[in-house]
């Protein structure tokens, strides 16, 4: 034993240590790196081969370190395996194009999810998987720890403090896995200043800082004009509001971006009010600053928002009501996705989304043949968490109506998450919203990926909503009548067209499927009117003037 060569176990601080050298001719006071010496920068910390992530959020982009990310020299730099959540940018698959990056482990694709195929189909990039959120904040501590992290925040001091401000959304969680596995971590923010608002990223945890030339772009990824719903999505809306928000009293809800949910957030504090469930339903949101719950929370219907990012305009609505949102001292709100999803995995009784696709089985994605667009953090919220143990009461009387509850753990109360798909029979350009066979099948060979991506899987599914009605899927126990039940929801696609009208009968006497009469809705008044804002000005007003929305919805 004595004869043992001595272990080395500081191998990563000492790579650091000599790429914090390899900089250090870069930086002037403190921790700051100029602007024009960014790309000489990245060339002297970054490494061939390395696990690197650029901060590519749902919303804030370190949009100038993904352009001179793409200036480095090949040469130097290659074969980087890229591990961000979001890929929304062109630079972000420009390095690809340039020899710069090989391989990607992430999670929403977004507007480059058409061009993100092509590569695939080309063989010029590898994918790894597409995570939910969570799942891929888990692996950046496991076996995707980034040797080098590009973030970005609003503001820095001299030493490498961060303001991330209103857009926090990925930041923490980024910087905490890098540096505290030996890694560098490279800020661009907007300003340097004396002395920072509040520190949401302590200095010793930041090895350089740029000034970047203009500030960092943010997406207003959750603004939804009303102008835009149609009548068709308030008939949804309705039938959502009272077939399912009130009558499982549900309080704890995230909305996944779209019209549709837009369209119940504005008919709270009307069609809601009407039936008389304020104080009964969506008072706790796990959810982004939408635009289109300001009517609802002036009217007095929600208590709470813990949000995963912010939204472009919504800055001083939301620090002028802190009661609601989570804002800090410095009167800025404090978003942070790690957080709001674990939320969004737990504490919610509801999740409620569109998709692009559903199989006659009820499995749903949105990533098409030509479209590898990735969920996000819908598979989180859209899923049954089975390490629960708190129950409310609309959790648990979904477990009671569950069909095979019994049959999996026997006489045991249980509760089960609510898991809502949006859906339109046919989409845009006809596309059919139900199909024998979901695109992701087809991707998953084209990509080679193990697995297809599949958004929400049938067994986590309760609930699917069209203009035809309500299928409540867990109620059914068995697959041949979940199939039936969505099969009566799917209208005129080739999945619909299979309906027994004598089974479809059998469904409704027993409440698996509803239509809107059923409910007690009059379809005729299903149109616009009923909204709380028709339009982004309305919003404005509801807001005395606070929200500011971007200058594409100011159509006024």
């Amino acid at each position: 034993m004595t004869n043992q060569p001595t272990a080395v176990w500081d191998s990563l601080k000492r790579d650091a240590e000599e790429r914090r050298a390899a900089a250090r001719p870069y930086v002037q006071e403190g921790k700051v790196v100029a602007a024009d010496d960014t790309v000489a920068l990245l060339e002297a910390v970054i490494r061939p081969g390395d696990k690197l992530n650029i901060e590519g959020d749902n919303q804030k982009q370190a949009d100038f370190l993904a352009e001179c990310l793409c200036k480095v020299d090949p040469a130097k730099v290659h074969d980087l395996h890229m591990v961000q959540s979001v890929l929304s940018m062109g630079t972000h698959l420009d390095v690809f194009d340039k020899g710069i990056a090989k391989k990607l482990d992430f999670s929403f694709s977004g507007p480059q999810a058409g061009r993100l195929a092509e590569y695939v189909r080309e063989g010029k990039i590898e994918i790894g998987a597409i995570h939910t959120y969570l799942e891929l904040y888990g692996r950046y501590f496991m076996d995707l720890t980034p040797r080098v992290a590009l973030t970005v925040a609003v503001s820095a001091d001299k030493n490498g403090n961060l303001f991330t401000g209103f857009n926090t959304e990925d930041t923490p969680v980024i910087v905490e896995a890098t540096k505290f596995k030996q890694g560098i971590v490279v800020a661009q923010v907007n300003e340097i200043v004396d002395e920072v608002p509040r520190v949401d990223i302590p200095g010793d945890w930041v090895d350089f800082v740029v000034q970047a030339p203009k500030p960092f772009y943010v997406e207003p990824l959750f603004t939804r004009d009303p102008a835009l719903i149609t009548d068709s999505q308030v008939l949804r809306a309705m039938m959502v509001i009272k077939g399912i928000y009130g009558e499982y009293g549900i309080q704890r809800l995230n909305h996944g971006i779209g019209f549709d949910t837009a369209a119940i957030e504005l008919l709270l504090p009307t069609y809601g009010e009407e039936l008389g469930l304020k104080g009964k339903i969506c008072s706790y949101f796990s959810l982004n600053p939408h635009p289109t719950l300001i009517p609802a929370i002036e009217s007095g219907w929600v208590k709470s928002v813990h949000s995963f990012g912010g939204e472009v305009g919504m800055e001083d609505y939301v620090a002028a009501r802190p009661d609601v949102f989570f804002v800090g001292p410095d009167g800025t709100m404090r978003s942070n996705r790690a957080f709001s999803q674990t939320a969004g995995h737990y504490a919610l009784d509801l999740f409620i989304g569109g998709t692009l696709q559903i199989d006659k089985y009820g499995n749903s994605s949105t990533a098409t043949a030509t479209r590898v667009a990735g969920f996000g953090g819908a598979p989180n919220m859209g899923c049954d968490a089975k390490g629960r143990r708190h129950a409310t009461p609309g959790w648990l009387k979904c477990g009671e109506e569950y069909g095979i509850q019994s049959e999996l753990v026997g006489d045991l109360p249980r509760g089960k998450r609510l898991v809502v798909q949006l859906q339109e029979t046919f989409r845009e350009k006809l596309a059919p919203g139900f199909v024998e066979e979901l695109d992701a099948v087809k991707l998953a060979k084209n990509a080679n990926l193990d697995l297809p991506p599949v958004m929400i899987y049938s067994d986590d599914l309760t609930h699917i909503v069209t203009e035809e009605g309500i299928a409540y899927l867990h109620k059914c126990t068995t697959m041949a009548e979940r199939m039936a039940a969505i099969r009566a929801v799917a209208g005129f696609t080739s999945v619909g067209m299979q309906e027994d009208p004598a089974e479809t009968a059998g469904l409704r006497e027993r409440g698996i499927f509803k239509t809107p009469a059923d409910l007690g809705i009059d379809v005729a008044r299903a149109n616009r009117s009923m909204l709380a804002a028709k339009n982004v000005k309305d919003l404005v007003k509801w807001s005395n003037g606070l929200y500011n929305p971007p200058a594409r919805f100011r159509n006024w």
